[in-house]
């Protein structure tokens, strides 16, 4: 039986994240500078829903913004429409991981309260009673000078593409 994309695409990221010689020894050094070294601006170019759900939404209006940090942490806000439509905040920290022998790749993983779903979808997302939800984004992205692109898998519901400017 062959695999789903999703599980396809879930599997290859868990096994990039999971497969430590992968990354870059230097990110993996800790530090406790808090102060923002480049913010990034992003929006959404293309997304794809892996279930054919006549009420799904591809085109999610996302604006984000990211502040990185001298440690390596990010915090980040991304505005969006979720997949019913609906107005949508994604409040997250996260990590950014350089692929071992490249400056242009990387893996990202960011955890945060995602909040938007309402009646009638508010059951669409786990843990999701009080109107807020728990979610982690992992990504798979690039970046040249000033220009960022991300692959980014909203769970096992989505792939989204994204692309902006980091200064």
């Amino acid at each position: 039986m062959p695999a789903s994309p999703k599980r396809s695409l879930v599997a290859c990221f868990s096994l990039l994240l999971s497969s430590s010689p992968l990354l870059a020894e230097d990110d993996m050094v800790e530090s406790s500078d808090w102060s923002i070294s480049s913010w990034t601006f992003m929006t959404s170019l293309y997304t794809r829903h892996f279930d054919d759900d006549p009420d799904h939404v591809n085109d999610q209006n996302l604006i984000s913004a990211e502040a990185q940090f001298n440690n390596g942490w990010t915090a980040g806000l991304a505005l969006f429409d979720n997949s019913f439509g609906q107005n949508s905040q994604f409040l997250y920290m996260g990590r950014n991981w350089q692929i071992r022998d490249s400056d242009l790749w990387y893996v990202a993983l960011r955890g945060g309260l995602l909040h938007g779903y309402k009646e009638p979808y508010e059951d669409k997302i786990p843990l999701n009673g009080l109107g807020v939800a728990p979610a982690i984004l992992p990504a798979l992205g690039f970046k040249y000078r000033f220009f960022v692109t991300e692959v980014q898998f909203a769970g096992t519901a989505a792939v989204v593409w994204t692309a902006g400017f980091q200064f």
